[in-house]
């Protein structure tokens, strides 16, 4: 039985992981991850964030895909921590069933947590759900390729 290791990633170490960098990066912290199997983690939301000057000014409400895209570098992080697969660039080939069920607004700390469901290859599934206070946010399945050795590893 594999368990989750007592790891916690902050921002730091998720930008020597993930090649993304604001403002698309969207993970703030990894509270735990079984290394090519599951994660968990969050993202902060404040006022600030770009996103919410335009969608929406008179009610900032953070857009669905950018929930997804949270999701998917969690994925990521829990994919691209296996020896090997560092250095590959996770991309999405697929996103099935995702559904948004309340919305995410500035002051709130979106949970995320990813589990894979299939790897074949490089090609994988991941399922998805992204929480406020412990009501479901978003919730689906993610697919995805990894392009091997498209990322500097530092």
């Amino acid at each position: 039985m594999t368990t989750a290791t007592e790891l916690t990633l902050d921002i730091n170490e998720i930008k020597k992981i993930l090649p993304h960098r604001y403002p698309f990066l969207l993970l703030d912290r990894v509270t735990s991850v079984v290394p090519g199997l599951k994660a968990t983690g969050y993202k902060n939301l404040t006022a600030n964030e770009q996103f919410f000057e335009g969608h929406f000014p008179f009610k900032p409400i953070m857009p669905g895909v950018l929930m997804v895209e949270a999701l998917a570098q969690l994925g990521c992080i829990a994919i691209l921590m296996k020896d090997e697969f560092k250095g590959s660039l996770g991309v999405f080939t697929g996103i099935d069933g995702m559904k948004f069920r309340s919305m995410v607004t500035p002051g709130d700390r979106l949970d995320l947590s990813v589990e894979l469901i299939k790897m074949r290859g490089p090609l994988g599934k991941f399922h998805g759900i992204g929480t406020i206070g412990g009501q479901t946010a978003c919730e689906g399945e993610i697919s995805f390729a990894l392009i091997k050795d498209a990322v500097p590893i530092t």
